[in-house]
């Protein structure tokens, strides 16, 4: 393909130099008075077309790395979606550089760029900086990833987007929740599913004074075996754990494969529980 894009543009190489005679502006490369520095017409056409394969690089790489690269490597979760940012972040950096070099930029003159971003930190600019190196950190070392479900605050979701500013939780109603990035490094998290979606859950029963103990502790251990949704390891467990005013108090403890399970199976082990326990006792 290369060649073959070489061989059809070889032609018309000597007559795009024409832009280089034509001189747009010129940049003072020495602060003593040295000879400029012109910016042609050829250089910005380059610095044009280093912007648009940016834009392209940045749009189209980051998928393709994850479809030929990182799809085919064993990662763990989030790992792929860390990478295919950061590799984001970099290309758009790099353009950047290269764009304003072409164009004749001197960092060693931006000294009023970095005073003027001093004074903007100072008012008010330290919040989507601190965001930005928030998300940084996240992506590093990675304590919620793309499809955890954590809880922040009084807000449950599952993380759907880690951006520069702000990661995006779909709640339980499928709302997105809009959460900057340094609100997941300074207050405290949960994360249902960071190293183990398992997930616990506790149905509290009350029998009536004169019950045979044993005899629903056995029909509680049972109905909760039955269900499907319960896993073997860590293994269902019920307990007697105290004395109401009128009903001795039970609770069953049993575990779940995903946080999505807790609902369904609190709303069948209640069912299944109250069935038992009239045809039983």
């Amino acid at each position: 393909v290369i060649s073959g894009l070489w061989l059809l543009w070889a032609g018309l190489i000597p007559a795009l130099e024409m832009f280089d005679n034509i001189t747009l502006w010129t940049i003072v490369t020495d602060l003593k008075g040295g000879d400029p520095l012109p910016i042609t017409l050829g250089d910005l056409l380059l610095a044009l077309l280093v912007g648009i394969g940016t834009v392209l690089a940045v749009k189209n790489l980051p998928g393709t790395l994850e479809v030929m690269v990182l799809s085919r490597m064993k990662l763990e979760p989030g790992t792929g979606y860390a990478i295919t940012t950061l590799t984001t972040y970099t290309l758009v950096l790099i353009g950047v550089v290269v764009f304003l070099g072409v164009i004749g930029v001197q960092w060693s003159k931006l000294q009023w760029l970095v005073a003027a971003l001093g004074v903007g930190l100072g008012f008010g600019l330290q919040e989507i900086v601190a965001n930005f190196v928030s998300g940084i950190i996240l992506l590093f070392e990675r304590p919620i990833r793309v499809g955890d479900t954590v809880t922040i605050g009084s807000i449950t979701g599952t993380v759907s987007r880690i951006r520069i500013r702000a990661t995006t939780l779909v709640d339980w109603d499928r709302k997105e929740q809009i959460i900057p990035n340094k609100t997941f490094v300074t207050q405290d998290l949960t994360n249902w599913t960071l190293s183990d979606p398992i997930t616990r859950v506790i149905i509290r029963v009350g029998v009536a004074y004169g019950s045979d103990v044993d005899k629903v502790r056995d029909l509680l251990y049972d109905v909760a075996m039955k269900n499907d949704r319960v896993v073997e390891d860590p293994a269902p467990a019920v307990f007697c754990v105290g004395f109401g005013d009128s009903s001795v108090n039970f609770e069953v403890r049993v575990f779940v494969r995903d946080l999505l399970d807790f609902m369904p199976l609190s709303h069948e082990l209640h069912s299944a529980i109250t069935r038992s326990l009239r045809e039983s006792i």
